[in-house]
């Protein structure tokens, strides 16, 4: 039976008391930024555990049996349905294992440990984990909580775009993550009710396009590293697929690149930390912008938890892509007096010094000559061809690497 509106209420009530009820606030200068009417963002990052995934988690373990709680139930998650569930059955007394793959980030490994839930760690990709999960649900007798294909879970996530559209009745698009499907298939069962002529546009990163690819009837194939493990996920799930086939418009392909720029981009202009499964539909807005000129959209922020080391990366990749930091070589004479020169002209130009490295013996073809290493901080890329100018016009080789 396929999910309805009805379902997806009737979760709402149900779930009520157990998850936030995230914000919706409005974007005005990432709107405008990007080419928009109205940017409406959905706080999803709020939940207590970080994602939307409390949402069809807590629906699915409510509707367990008594024998099925204290069996125990077992699920297969990259990371936030994993706590997600260990949150909530830890709440509700149930226990819970958790299978994760290999490359988890620590940071989810140990937060769904930290919700009283047994991790395994087993396998390359979140297939291998869910086979695994299944032999040990059959083996133990627990209850399996799928992450997807599973009609209450998808009720649950569709509860994220009721809030959406009431918050935010005047959307004409919606543009949502799409993983193994529960999400996108939820909000487009909503929004055909609420606001029957939005589109629902679903966005999946390079590598990891299965929904794109079995829309355009096209071998699936999948794999790679991604900021976005998330949503990266090989195998779409079946009941998602049949309602994403029959009620979202498309769904895009982003590339790597466009998730780092979102992540960077909502982190400065909005103030808001996502992983990088949670800045895809950002990410779409960036890759894909024509398709969403002058639209009113509303983009679910879906998930908060990303490594710090990881995002002080991005946002420092951005700096670089933005062309607010330099890295240059410079060659210099080797006498004294020399480094101190070429520092007060960057400093005169309005640059900052952030590394320096002085290379006598690796980089230069004479022992009078010396090569510097500079990162440098410039205000934009106009400044930093200003910076280089500086150098240049006192005679400084420079170039930039």
């Amino acid at each position: 039976m396929a999910v309805t509106f009805d379902d997806i209420a009737a979760a709402a009530a149900r779930i009520a008391d157990g998850v936030a009820r995230t914000p919706t606030v409005p974007a005005h200068a990432l709107a405008t930024r990007l080419g928009l009417a109205a940017l409406a963002l959905k706080l999803e990052t709020l939940q207590r555990t970080g994602s939307f995934k409390e949402r069809g988690a807590l629906n699915r373990l409510l509707a367990l049996s008594e024998d099925e709680r204290r069996a125990g139930v077992i699920t297969m998650s990259a990371g936030n349905h994993a706590q997600a569930v260990a949150y909530h059955a830890q709440r509700l007394g149930i226990p819970a294992t958790v299978v994760m793959p290999a490359s988890t980030p620590n940071a989810k490994v140990m937060r769904t440990r930290g919700h009283g839930a047994r991790v395994v760690l087993h396998g390359e990709t979140l297939a291998d984990s869910a086979r695994h999960a299944r032999a040990l649900a059959a083996e133990h007798g627990l209850t399996l909580v799928h992450p997807y294909d599973d009609d209450a879970i998808i009720a649950g996530q569709g509860t994220a775009a009721l809030e959406l559209l009431r918050d935010a009745p005047d959307l004409d698009t919606i543009v949502v993550p799409v993983g193994g499907g529960g999400l996108i298939a939820g909000c487009a069962v909503a929004a055909r009710a609420l606001r029957p002529g939005a589109r629902v546009i679903g966005v999946e990163v390079e590598g990891w396009a299965a929904c794109a690819q079995r829309l355009a009837g096209e071998e699936v194939r999948t794999g790679g590293a991604t900021i976005a493990e998330g949503i990266a996920v090989r195998d779409i799930g079946e009941r998602p697929f049949a309602i994403i086939r029959d009620h979202v418009e498309r769904v895009l392909v982003v590339p790597e690149q466009s998730i780092e720029e979102a992540i960077g981009l909502l982190a400065e202009e909005a103030k808001i930390v996502t992983e990088g499964a949670g800045a895809a539909g950002i990410a779409a807005l960036i890759a894909h912008a024509p398709l969403f000129a002058g639209a009113r959209v509303g983009v679910m922020l879906c998930g908060a938890n990303i490594d710090a080391r990881i995002l002080a990366n991005v946002l420092l990749r951005n700096l670089v892509r933005d062309g607010r930091l330099l890295r240059l070589a410079v060659d210099i004479a080797d006498r004294p007096g020399v480094l101190a020169d070429v520092a007060g002209r960057i400093a005169a130009a309005g640059g900052n010094i952030i590394e320096v490295t002085h290379q006598r013996l690796f980089a230069t073809p004479s022992v009078r000559a010396a090569e510097l290493d500079l990162v440098v901080e410039a205000r934009d890329a106009l400044h930093g061809a200003e910076i280089l100018a500086a150098l240049e016009g006192a005679a400084f080789r420079v170039k930039r690497i």
